[in-house]
């Protein structure tokens, strides 16, 4: 199921296609010890994490050596495929779970990926200082934002303006009310084919 990978990113070096393609039956391993992702979705690992993850790719393309701070990662989603896409960037995968970082660090290591640093603590905590945060439905939007607004570095880095990149799902428009003059959506579906995208979003707020 890697090949679906290279159907929406065919520019992928030999050396990522072979991460992409490793992550699969490493994070089965893992995942049969510590239990990060739902054992009746691992059949559509590479849909529903890796590519969900990979759709930030398809707006942002962060610059060299900018720093990206993965709020309440899980297992290591979105940061682990996008350091996979992004080699030259360094991710910072934080989360107060000790075992969710146990998989983070361990299946950074074992696939070879040397720009990811597994965070353990709670975002109120985090003190760093980051070009952009990226998170996968973790909180409401407008939490996220108070917690992290801290954290970033006002400015641009290449040719995208800092700020929270954020995947949701569903109806946002009571969530994201608070900033709907500043917040710039995307349907993910526009990039994906499969059904499952239809009412998957990319919410970008630019600060």
């Amino acid at each position: 199921m890697s090949e679906i990978i290279r159907k929406y990113f065919p520019e992928l070096t030999g050396k990522q296609f072979t991460m992409f393609s490793k992550l699969g039956e490493v994070y089965r391993l893992w995942n049969d010890r510590i239990n990060v992702i739902s054992r009746k979705d691992f059949d559509n690992f590479y849909t529903h994490h890796v590519l969900h993850s990979l759709s930030i790719a398809k707006i942002c393309r962060f610059s060299e050596k900018s720093r990206v701070l993965d709020v309440g990662t899980g297992g290591g989603f979105p940061g682990i495929p996008l350091a996979i896409m992004f080699p030259n960037v360094n991710f910072f995968l934080l989360d107060s779970i000790a075992k969710k970082i146990k998989v983070v660090s361990n299946v950074a290591g074992e696939i070879g990926l040397e720009n990811v640093i597994p965070l353990r603590k709670r975002i109120e905590e985090e003190k760093g200082r980051y070009n952009f945060i990226v998170s996968r439905a973790v909180m409401p939007f407008p939490e996220l934002v108070k917690l992290t607004g801290k954290n970033i570095i006002r400015g641009c880095a290449g040719e995208t303006w800092n700020g929270i990149i954020c995947l949701k799902g569903g109806d946002l428009s009571e969530e994201l009310m608070p900033f709907r003059d500043k917040v710039i959506i995307h349907d993910i579906s526009a990039f994906f084919s499969e059904p499952w995208f239809v009412s998957k979003k990319i919410v970008c707020l630019p600060l």
